[in-house]
């Protein structure tokens, strides 16, 4: 069965544009599985003011036959493709960092992958790219992105 998913990308390391391209390519180059649309490109503000680089962020919606962990697996092996190591900390600089934002009408939460990404609605960087590609997307809760907009601060996240 084909679900949308819609997957965040963001990198603020080891030449973040084209960090940020070679991953999309690499998801398009899943078995069953392939890109619907792709945001534009955001500079960002790491947070909570890390002292670190901005960040290239990106959205895009993918219809995949791929089960949920089998997707996130495979996101796994492209960061770690492209030298992302993981060592528990969250926040810090990384070369790649790809996230499942959603995955159909599934709510799921497991040591995996949990959907809908637990920030979602608290990340501007994520939302601004997500309701560029999808306006009227509505999440599992029935908000709809366009509100969770309304929510937060815009600041810092410049469309490219």
């Amino acid at each position: 069965m084909n679900e949308i998913s819609y997957i965040a990308l963001g990198s603020n390391m080891a030449n973040p544009l084209q960090q940020v391209t070679n991953a999309i390519e690499k998801i398009a180059a899943l078995p069953n599985t392939s890109v619907l649309a792709r945001s534009s490109l955001y500079q960002t503000k790491p947070l909570d003011n890390m002292p670190q680089a901005d960040y290239i962020n990106a959205v895009i919606a993918v219809e995949t036959q791929l089960s949920l962990p089998t997707l996130m697996t495979n996101l796994l092996e492209i960061e770690a493709l492209q030298g992302r190591v993981r060592n528990g900390l969250r926040n810090q600089s990384r070369p790649l960092d790809l996230d499942i934002l959603l995955y159909g009408d599934i709510v799921h939460q497991s040591e995996l992958v949990t959907v809908p990404h637990y920030a979602l609605k608290q990340r501007a960087f994520v939302l601004m790219p997500l309701h560029e590609i999808a306006p009227t997307l509505q999440l599992p809760d029935k908000m709809f992105v366009k509100d969770c907009l309304k929510n937060i601060s815009l600041a810092g996240v410049i469309k490219l």
